[in-house]
């Protein structure tokens, strides 16, 4: 796969703002970045989990705060400047996850969703981008699901809201890596996390979040631009969405059962 951000070399040059970082993949990934020498700010709702995350780390911040709640943006986006100086990289992981079949649609739970997967990444952009446009350097990565890539059971909300993200990664890095900005699109498959406890159904080639975790990181360090994981479920599903509809619709039944 051809290199399209400059790679990461030296992990303890970079200071990594986690939003999403109290468990799952956002854990793992903080505990990843701060064995590799990275100083890391943590941030989610919950500070406690947050400070169970950071241990006793020198190299790591915590700036808890609500990222589906506008008004804390600001003061969340001032505090992680400060923890280190800057920022060289932010990563949206903050998600949730409500599985919904088309007949169970419930409005209120959808935006819900797109508060906190879609309209706060909209929303720390504002904020972290400018700073990286006037340095002419610095990378945001994005944390979608190969469930954006086609509709599929169970999916209609969260699959909608990780859809949006890969077409803006897509946008963000047509707009910006001419200005110097690394833009990551990481579509992980299935990971065993308190968010896919909720499903009942068998989740092909699940990773844990440390192997999720490694996958990112050696992902950004060689400057990739979409990061996947497992690759052949991933590789499998990402060439199920490009047939046509008349194929990939019977497939899909056949493959989930659904």
């Amino acid at each position: 796969m051809a290199t399209m951000n400059r790679p990461i070399q030296d992990w303890r040059t970079q200071r990594v703002w986690l939003v999403g970082a109290s468990s799952g993949i956002g854990e793992a990934f903080a505990q990843a970045l701060l064995a590799a020498g990275a100083k890391v700010i943590l941030s989610a709702r919950r500070e406690s989990e947050l400070r169970r995350v950071a241990g006793s780390h020198a190299l790591a911040a915590v700036v808890a705060f609500d990222a589906a709640a506008e008004a804390e943006w600001p003061a969340a986006h001032a505090k992680a400047e400060a923890a280190f100086g800057g920022l060289d990289l932010v990563v949206f992981l903050a998600a949730r996850y409500e599985p919904q079949r088309a007949w169970e649609l419930d409005a209120a739970a959808a935006t819900r969703s797109f508060e906190l997967n879609v309209l706060s990444v909209y929303r720390g952009l504002t904020l972290v981008l400018p700073a990286m446009l006037a340095n002419g350097c610095g990378g945001v990565a994005l944390v979608a699901s190969v469930s954006g890539y086609t509709g599929l059971p169970k999916a209609s909300v969260y699959g909608a809201t990780k859809a949006a993200l890969i077409n803006l990664a897509e946008t963000l890095y047509f707009d910006l890596a001419p200005r110097g900005l690394a833009i990551y699109l990481v579509n992980p498959g299935f990971v065993a996390t308190p968010m896919t406890r909720a499903n009942d159904f068998s989740m092909p080639e699940l990773m844990t979040p440390q192997a999720a975790a490694q996958a990112m990181l050696a992902g950004m360090a060689a400057g990739r631009f979409e990061i996947r994981f497992p690759r052949r479920f991933t590789s499998m599903l990402w060439w199920l969405s490009r047939l046509p509809y008349s194929w990939r619709f019977p497939l899909l039944h056949k493959v989930t059962g659904l």
